[in-house]
């Protein structure tokens, strides 16, 4: 039997299933697979974590350096967040330049990071116009067993969350110093199968969903970034449920990011 074949009966059974509130692994509509994030997973880097969602694990590191800032903003610091499939962690990745599932990882990741101003980055300047740090987000994707986005912000912002400022490997400062962070956003990610929205689809949800919509909110009861994914759509009804699934999520997410566990 053919993969395509195989693929179109899986997800018959998956929309069947949704249809009358069920999935494939047993979960309910609103519940997350097994949810974990550890710290300092990666004893080179200023800063790091895992982070595991079910099957799926994504490495995030931080590393800060000196450099210039932009000419339109002298006074701040430099962000940059980078993700990287690794071809060993799904056959749908391949090698070469950065997929277009990459830069949206990133994106969005990015996009929840600032838009929540976890970091103030005028805090990371040294020298108005001349110097200033330059934080790097880096995620690796280990493992892709769906809900890559929701996965990448934890062990992105678990690495934040426990990274250090190497301020005194630079001559900067006498001593090291922990980055401060401000806020906590997490993300959460919702698909459309059938008539049913569930959270944190598995690879085959998201292969046999018609939409997908990502929320993110931070500790301040604020929505701080939302993404909309694939071709189907979602009524102001929905979008308002979805957000606040989210909220309800969002704490125990943040608890995680902050202080490691499961």
């Amino acid at each position: 039997m053919s993969e395509e074949v195989t693929a179109e009966i899986l997800t018959t059974h998956i929309l069947d299933l949704a249809s009358s509130g069920k999935r494939l692994d047993g979960r309910g509509p609103d519940d997350y697979r097994p949810t974990v994030v550890e710290p300092g997973f990666v004893a080179t880097a200023d800063g790091s974590a895992l982070a595991r969602i079910g099957d799926t694990v994504v490495v995030g590191g931080i590393k800060l350096e000196p450099g210039k800032p932009f000419p339109d903003t002298p006074n701040a610091g430099v962000l940059t967040t980078n993700a990287e499939l690794v071809p060993l962690s799904s056959p749908t990745f391949e090698p070469g330049p950065p997929q277009p599932g990459a830069i949206e990882v990133s994106r969005v990741v990015d996009r929840a990071i600032r838009a929540a101003e976890t970091i103030d980055l005028t805090r990371l300047c040294v020298t108005p116009g001349e110097k200033t740090w330059v934080c790097y987000v880096d995620l690796h994707v280990i493992d892709h067993g769906g809900n890559l986005i929701d996965t990448a912000l934890l062990a992105a912002l678990g690495a934040l969350t426990h990274a250090t400022v190497p301020a005194k490997r630079f001559g900067i400062a006498e001593a090291d110093y922990p980055l401060e962070i401000l806020h906590y956003p997490v993300e959460c990610t919702f698909v459309r199968l059938g008539d049913s929205i569930v959270v944190d689809p598995t690879f085959d949800e998201e292969r046999a969903a018609q939409g997908r919509l990502t929320v993110a909110t931070d500790e301040a009861g604020r929505v701080v970034a939302m993404q909309k994914g694939l071709v189907g759509a979602f009524s102001p009804d929905d979008v308002r449920t979805v957000v606040d699934r989210a909220f309800r999520h969002g704490d125990r997410l943040r608890a995680l990011a902050r202080g490691g566990g499961g």
